[in-house]
Formats: C-alpha cells, sequence, structure tokens
C-alpha cells in the first residue's frame, strides 16, 4: 500500500487509534500508540522516541530515534475494535535523526542479511514456521497458572482437547488479518498446541510471525487463557519449538534447493547450505534457542534435538529435509525455539547456509540411526556434536564466531551478550526449588 492508500483505508474503516510497532533486541514487541490525526505525520517519518528507554537500543545521549512506517505492513486489529472506532497497526523500521538506518534494529539487521543473499545471485529466502505454545488456565481473579486447559495428546480432538475452540477462534482471527495458515492441531504435551505458517519471504514471516504471537496472546486471554511461548514452562514433558522450514528461490522462482539428477535429489545448493547450517549451529544456538529455559527445552527423550546432524526422515537429527521435492524443497531446522527474536533467528540461519555456499562445503552423509540411542562415542566416530547444553556455553560458541558477529553487526552482539550475561548471572544466583528438596534436609 502507499502512504495515500494507508490514509483512505484508515478513513474508510473509521481507525481512531494506530499502534506504530517495533521489535526489541530480546524480540520483544515495542510500539507507540498515536491517534488517527497523526498518522500523516507518522508515514512521513516524525515519530520521535526515546531509544534510551529500550533495552538494548541506544545511549542516554544518542536516545533520539526516528520510526519509519513500512506500508505493507498495515493492519487492522479486529481483537481491538471498540464502539469509538478501529485500532490499527503498522510495523516500523528504526532510523536515526540523521536519516541512517538504527544498526540495533532487529529488521535492519535481516535487511542487511537478506542484501548479501541477493548480491550471491539468490532472489528470495523463503520461510516457514511451525511454532508450538501452551494454554494453561487463568484464576478466576485472571492469575496465570500451570494448570493444564486439557490433557490432549499428539492431533487429539474435543472433547479431550479442551482449548479446540480457543485455537479455532485464533485461526479464525488470523484468517481476518489474511494469514495463510497451513495448519493447526494439538501437539504431544497436554495443553499444548501448533499452528503452521504457509511459506512467505524472510521478513514478511518474520512479521507475521510478530502478529501471530500477538493475536494467540489476546484471543487466549478472552477465552479465559494464558497462551505462553516459553520453551519449556513445565519438567518431564515435550516443550514447545519452532521448526523452521527454508530454502532458496532464484529470480524465476525456482528453488534452488532441488536437482532431480543429485542425490536425494537435494542440489548442490542445498547440501553447501545445509552444510553452512551445520558448521555454524553450536555458534547460532544462542540466537535461536536465547534463554535460559531454552535449554531444558533440549534435553534426551522430548523430541528437541540436541545433535548437530541431518536426515531425510529422521526426527532426532537438528536438520531435517521432507520427503517433498520440487518447489516444496526445503531443510527444516528443527532446533529454534518460539524464545528467539524471529529477524535475529533467521538472519544467522541465512548467514550460515551462505556461508557454505561461499566456502563450498558439501556435509557428511545423512543419520538414518535413532541418535539418542548412540553412544557418545559412536557419535564421536562419526563427528556428530552436541548443540550447547546451557546458556552459557552458547555464549561463548557466540563469542567466538566472527560470521555470527559479523551477521549481528557489533551493535546486537554487544547489547545481546551483555544482556544474555546478566540473565546468567542472575539464573546462577537463584536456589531452585529442586536444590532445596535435594539438599536441604540431608545436608
Amino acid at each position: 500500500m502507499t502512504k495515500q492508500e494507508v490514509l483512505a483505508e484508515a478513513e474508510k474503516m473509521n481507525v481512531k487509534y494506530v499502534r506504530l510497532c517495533f521489535t526489541d533486541i530480546h524480540g520483544t514487541i515495542k510500539n507507540v500508540e498515536i491517534p488517527v490525526n497523526g498518522l500523516k505525520d507518522a508515514l512521513d517519518n516524525k515519530t520521535i522516541f526515546d531509544g534510551s528507554s529500550i533495552d538494548g537500543f541506544a545511549r542516554i545521549d544518542e536516545a533520539d530515534m526516528v520510526l519509519y512506517p513500512d506500508t505493507r505492513t498495515w493492519l487492522l486489529l479486529p481483537w481491538e475494535n471498540s464502539q469509538y472506532g478501529n485500532v490499527a497497526r503498522i510495523i516500523c523500521d528504526v532510523f536515526h535523526p540523521d536519516g541512517r538506518p538504527f544498526e540495533g534494529d532487529p529488521r535492519y539487521v535481516l535487511k542487511r542479511n537478506l542484501k548479501k543473499m541477493n548480491a550471491m545471485g539468490f532472489h528470495r529466502f523463503k520461510i516457514g514456521v511451525e511454532p508450538e505454545f501452551f494454554l494453561f488456565n487463568r484464576t478466576d481473579e485472571g492469575q496465570v497458572t500451570l494448570d493444564f486447559n486439557d490433557h490432549g495428546g499428539y492431533f487429539d480432538l474435543a472433547p479431550v482437547d479442551g482449548a479446540e475452540d480457543c485455537r479455532r477462534d485464533i485461526m479464525l482471527e488470523l484468517q481476518k488479518l489474511n494469514f495463510c495458515m497451513e495448519a493447526s492441531h494439538h501437539e504431544v504435551s497436554p495443553s499444548q498446541h501448533e499452528i503452521n505458517f504457509e511459506f512467505s519471504d524472510a521478513l514478511e514471516a518474520c512479521d507475521q510471525l510478530q502478529t501471530f504471537k500477538l493475536v494467540v496472546r489476546n484471543v487466549a486471554k478472552r477465552h479465559g487463557l494464558h497462551a505462553t511461548f516459553m520453551p519449556k514452562p513445565l519438567a518431564n514433558i515435550n516443550g514447545s519449538g519452532m521448526h523452521t522450514n527454508c530454502s532458496l528461490m532464484d529470480k524465476a522462482g525456482n528453488n534452488v534447493f532441488y536437482d532431480e539428477n543429485e542425490p536425494y535429489q537435494l542440489s548442490k545448493v542445498s547440501r553447501q547450505f545445509i552444510s553452512g547450517l551445520l558448521n555454524h549451529a553450536r555458534s547460532f544456538t544462542a540466537i535461536t534457542n536465547p534463554i535460559v529455559n531454552s535449554y531444558k527445552r533440549l534435553l534426551p527423550g522430548y523430541e528437541a534435538p540436541i545433535y548437530v546432524s541431518w536426515s531425510e526422515s529422521n526426527r532426532t537429527a537438528m536438520i531435517r529435509v521432507p520427503s517433498t521435492r520440487g518447489r516444496g524443497t526445503r531443510a527444516e531446522v528443527r532446533s529454534v525455539d518460539p524464545a528467539a527474536n524471529p529477524y535475529l533467528a533467521i538472519s544467522v540461519l541465512l548467514r550460515s547456509g551462505l556461508d557454505g555456499i561461499e566456502n563450498d562445503v558439501e556435509p557428511a552423509g545423512p543419520v538414518a540411526e535413532n541418535l539418542y540411542t548412540l553412544s557418545r562415542e559412536k557419535r564421536e566416530e562419526r563427528g556428530i556434536q552436541n548443540l550447547p547444553e546451557n546458556l552459557k556455553d552458547a555464549m561463548k560458541e557466540l563469542s567466538a564466531s566472527t560470521l555470527m558477529q559479523e551477521t549481528l553487526g557489533r551493535h546486537v552482539y554487544e547489547k545481546f551478550m551483555i544482556a544474555k550475561a546478566q540473565e546468567w548471572d542472575e539464573y546462577r544466583a537463584v536456589i531452585s526449588k529442586w536444590e532445596l528438596d535435594r539438599y536441604l534436609k540431608t545436608m
């Protein structure tokens, strides 16, 4: 949409307020709400905010930031409509007052890496995400609990799946927003759900994912439930992942991952891309699995990948190549979780794969065995590494990677490392219930 089309739409749909949204380095959606009479100035890039108040953004001596709305992301928010009029949202890029893109804007980080892809002759990076989430009960007073809303299992139907109405309403709200959803279903754990996106360009996919999280949380609240994308809210059950399907397209719209004459019908480019993902997996895990809790999910026995390997069908491998060929040929990265900042996560996956292409590196053969049953010695013989076991180890791997630092840019890398060091220190200082139960009476 053009600026004039946005203004006309706002008037036609009786929009009274507009949310100017952007994302911080942690993946948290921020916004400035303006009355509709300020929309024209906003579309002329005249909205200034204090960046020093946003974690990971600007220092106090360079605090002013400017929002540049991306008119393609204009969207009415039906769940916020009221008797006074409608509310709309538009996603913004963040700039310095002198017109330079802000290096700490995650959306800019992704755009910069997409330009690198274009310079290598690829036209589009296509993404399909499969975010999982839990729906927990609230008390009558609205307080969040860890009580299951249902005790369903994989693909279960009502009445076992007690949140089916909520999940259906989420899908209906997304359809109102013209989202293209592929499927929704109950996941393995009680109260766990998954809604799959159709493939779209990387930037659009990340924008949609941020909006998706807003929709899920708001619809859940309307049903008296709490939706969480925390990777592992409860022990002894499967956690929530966000499998991320990737493919590269050329200017003609062809999927360059497919070649019917190559082994597994995977082109040399696709195999190089997979090799890049494997080679940099340990260094990008801090970005794709960015919180302390992420590593409670990455444990053997809970369907989460913990070994750096690839396979055509083996779901214990970190990267799976689904059986679909032709336009649907893709690499599914199974380690990513929904706590990740999507713009940064997609950036590190893309640059890792491109690095494999640039260096003409092909992976070892696919792994068919159940990796959970192989001994450490057997895995080491085959060169299969573990993913980092905790956030601190992941940060060490990230700090050792020149490619990842270049991918993120100096500003995001430094601010991210500071924030995660603080998170790890806070975590180390907490005395858990497990420690008290284990040691208090016996020591």
